[in-house]
C-alpha cells in the first residue's frame, strides 16, 4: 500500500470486504485486515467495520475521507513490521490533526494477514458454504469458528460474518428488472428467474439468470434465513407456483407484486393448496415500503428498501412491521411501514 488512495473511494461502496480479502490472498502476498472496534459520540460507520489492504487491493471505508489516508499509511507500516496496532480518531487520539467532522471517537485495530493463513481460509470455507462464523484475533493469534464456538480471550477483538444477503428476483419486465439491477449493485448476490425465458441472459451487472420454473429455480438456489425473494411475474400461474415453494421456505423475506384488490383471491387459492396461515403470515405484498412512485425504478427502491429497513428490525429485535396477510382486506395505502433502521454492531449485515 505504497500508492495513494483512488481520488475517488470506488473502494468504499463495497460493503462486504470478503471479496477483496479474497483478490488480495490470491497474490500471495500478505495483507492489512483494519477492524472499527469501538465508536463514540456517533460515527458515520457501525463497530464491525472494515477495510483490507493488500498488493493492489483496498476496500471499505471508515469515515467518508476523514481517516482513510492515514489508515492505508499505518497499513504499510503494519505490512512492513507485522506489528498489530490500535489507532484511536477523535478524543484521546496522538493525531489531533485529524478530526472527524461528526465529533466521534473511533478506535480500529490492525492486523497483517498472510494470505495462507488458516483462518482466512475458514472464513472463505464458511462464505462458500453460506454458514455464519466468527473471526477472533489479537493480532499473533487468530481463529475462524462457528458462532457457538465462539470465545474471545482477552485482547482479542472479536467480529461476526453472516453470509451474503441474496435476492431471486421471479419475473421478466421493466420492473422486475429493475429491482434485479438494483440488488446486484447494493450488495445481494442476485437471480432472476424467468421460466422459459430467451437463453440470452438480461444484459444486467452482478446478477445471474435461470430459465427453469419457479419451484425448480427456487430448489436450485436454496432458499435460506439470509435470502429474500421478490416476486413480479403479472402471470397468476407462475406468481402461485413462487409463492407456494417460498412461503414455507426459511428465507428472511417473500414479497409479491400486484394489485390489492387481488390479494385475498391470491391468499384464498394458497390457502387451498395447503399454504399454512403461518407461511402466509410471512407475505409482504404489495411488496415495498410506500414511497408513493409506481415507475420501475421507485418501485425497486421501495423493494429493496424493504428488504435492508427489515434485516435491520429483525437484528434489533423490532416487530414494528405488521403482519402482511392481516392486513390483506384493510382499505387505504400500502400496508408496509418499515422502522428506522437500527444500529447493528459486529454483523456483515450492517
Amino acid at each position: 500500500m505504497t500508492e495513494p488512495l483512488p481520488q475517488w473511494p470506488i473502494f468504499g461502496l463495497d460493503e462486504d470486504v470478503r471479496p477483496a480479502l479474497r483478490l488480495a490472498a490470491a497474490t500471495g502476498a500478505p495483507l492489512v485486515m483494519a477492524t472499527l472496534t469501538a465508536l463514540g459520540g456517533g460515527g458515520p460507520r457501525p463497530v464491525g467495520t472494515q477495510m483490507v489492504f493488500g498488493q493492489g487491493v483496498v476496500s471499505g471505508y471508515f469515515s467518508g475521507g476523514c481517516v482513510e489516508s492515514d489508515v492505508a499509511a499505518h497499513a504499510q507500516a503494519c505490512l512492513e513490521d507485522g506489528a498489530s496496532r490500535t489507532l484511536v480518531y477523535g478524543e484521546g487520539s496522538p493525531w489531533p490533526d485529524i478530526q472527524l467532522l461528526c465529533g466521534a471517537r473511533i478506535e480500529i485495530f490492525l492486523e497483517k494477514v498472510a494470505s495462507d493463513d488458516p483462518a482466512l481460509a475458514k472464513l472463505f470455507t464458511a462464505q462458500n458454504e453460506r454458514k455464519p462464523c466468527v473471526w477472533l484475533s489479537d493480532g499473533q493469534r487468530r481463529l475462524c469458528v462457528s458462532p457457538e464456538d465462539a470465545k474471545p480471550w482477552a485482547g482479542a477483538i472479536r467480529r461476526d460474518y453472516a453470509p451474503v444477503p441474496r435476492l431471486v428476483v421471479v419475473g421478466s419486465d421493466p420492473t422486475a428488472l429493475a429491482i434485479a439491477a438494483l440488488g446486484g449493485q447494493s450488495g445481494f448476490e442476485t437471480t432472476l428467474v424467468r421460466p422459459k425465458g430467451p437463453t440470452e441472459p438480461p444484459p444486467l451487472l452482478k446478477v445471474a439468470y435461470r430459465r427453469d420454473e419457479p419451484e425448480a429455480a427456487l430448489a436450485a438456489i436454496g432458499l435460506d434465513p439470509w435470502t429474500a425473494v421478490a416476486i413480479a411475474t403479472h402471470d397468476l400461474a407462475t406468481d402461485q407456483a413462487a409463492l407456494r415453494a417460498a412461503l414455507p421456505s426459511s428465507a428472511a423475506y417473500v414479497g409479491l407484486l400486484g394489485a390489492r384488490a387481488r390479494l385475498g383471491e391470491r391468499l384464498a387459492r394458497l390457502r387451498e393448496a395447503g399454504v399454512s396461515e403461518a407461511a402466509l403470515s410471512r407475505l409482504h405484498a404489495p411488496i415495498g415500503l410506500d414511497i408513493g412512485g409506481k415507475a420501475p425504478w421507485e418501485v425497486a427502491l421501495s423493494v429493496i428498501g424493504e428488504i435492508v429497513a427489515l434485516r435491520y428490525a429483525r437484528a434489533s429485535g423490532s416487530t414494528s412491521t405488521s403482519p402482511p396477510a392481516s392486513t390483506a382486506g384493510a382499505p387505504g395505502g400500502r400496508r408496509s411501514r418499515a422502522s428506522a433502521p437500527a444500529k447493528t454492531l459486529t454483523s456483515e449485515e450492517s
